[in-house]
């Protein structure tokens, strides 16, 4: 696993046994089973068509299964983080932030968590995205699926 220092030019995670094996794979089973169908529509050709299909959400639902197993994770992790780095008056608030911002506050450094997370909700920072900009110092996390 690389443990280059991550920023948010570069921290989005590539698989590469799923993105350039499993879908390029299971997309070229799909058309090929369309394209098989050229040669007349039959029960057999119709079944290919959607277990090819039936592969690809199969695969999709996986990843996606995984992700949002992970965004709860990382959800109860901040809110864990916040509640020991947060001076004492933001504490009581740190369940009203929402899922996406606390996604994004996961790479905020320790010393920048409790600032960003007084912007969300002061209502100033809004969505994952938004956060993680504002991260001077960026907290990699290398085990992100």
């Amino acid at each position: 696993m690389s443990q280059k220092e991550q920023s948010f030019e570069n921290h989005a995670k590539w698989v590469p046994a799923f993105h350039f094996f499993l879908l390029p794979v299971f997309l070229a089973n799909f058309v090929g089973a369309i394209y098989q169908m050229r040669y007349g529509f039959t029960f057999a050709s119709f079944m290919h068509v959607l277990v090819a299909a039936a592969l690809i959400v199969l695969t999709l639902l996986a990843r996606i299964f995984a992700l949002k197993a992970q965004d709860r994770v990382i959800r109860l992790e901040e809110r864990l983080r916040l509640m020991q780095l947060a001076p004492a008056e933001l504490r009581p608030r740190v369940m009203e932030i929402g899922a996406e911002e606390l996604i994004g506050l996961r790479f905020a450094s320790d010393e920048e968590a409790p600032e960003l997370a007084q912007w969300i909700l002061d209502g100033k920072l809004r969505g994952r995205k938004a956060v993680k900009k504002q991260v001077k110092k960026w907290r990699a996390d290398h085990f992100r699926l």
